[in-house]
């Protein structure tokens, strides 16, 4: 177990060096907008906020595998534990999805309008994944309260972080 808490560190670690990496290339590509003309700066501020948000997931990704994995140690076997981890990935991809969906239609909008039905439709997946997470909470709380001794094991492991 000891292995794969530091395999889980490390990978944090990574994801970390990845956000900071896609932070620079997206301060990077918006300020080269600064200055261009009107119709190139924005093609820059768009494509620097897709940056910006694919770092801002792959840090809170880094933060859910370091505080699940690492720090509480938790083992994903009961289903209050399993909403909780699935739940912190969930809002990522979700959001992470929407904003490059946003960025995409921008774009095609202005740059190749044949190819707004392509991020039209990841819009569409982020709709579909934030409807199938719901489904899945809806029935997962089902079988949380079969096991309510889950529930007070995984807010005591919240002690933990909050040292």
């Amino acid at each position: 177990m000891g292995f794969f808490a530091f395999a889980h560190g490390v990978l944090a670690v990574l994801f970390v060096l990845i956000s900071i990496l896609l932070t620079w290339l997206g301060i990077h590509t918006g300020w080269q907008g600064v200055g261009a003309d009107p119709s190139e700066g924005a093609e820059q501020a768009i494509e620097a906020i897709g940056l910006l948000a694919i770092a801002v997931v792959s840090l809170q990704i880094a933060q859910t595998i370091t505080e699940e994995e690492v720090v509480r140690d938790a083992h994903i076997s009961a289903p209050t534990r399993v909403r909780r981890y699935l739940s912190r990935f969930m809002v990522v991809v979700v959001v992470a999805l929407s904003i490059e969906g946003l960025v995409g239609i921008f774009k095609a909008l202005h740059e190749e309008p044949e190819l707004l039905p392509h991020a039209a439709a990841v819009l569409v997946s982020a709709g579909l994944l934030l409807a199938g997470w719901g489904v899945f909470i809806r029935f997962n709380k089902e079988a949380e309260l079969l096991e309510p001794e889950a529930m007070k094991d995984a807010k005591s492991e919240d002690v933990k972080l909050e040292e």
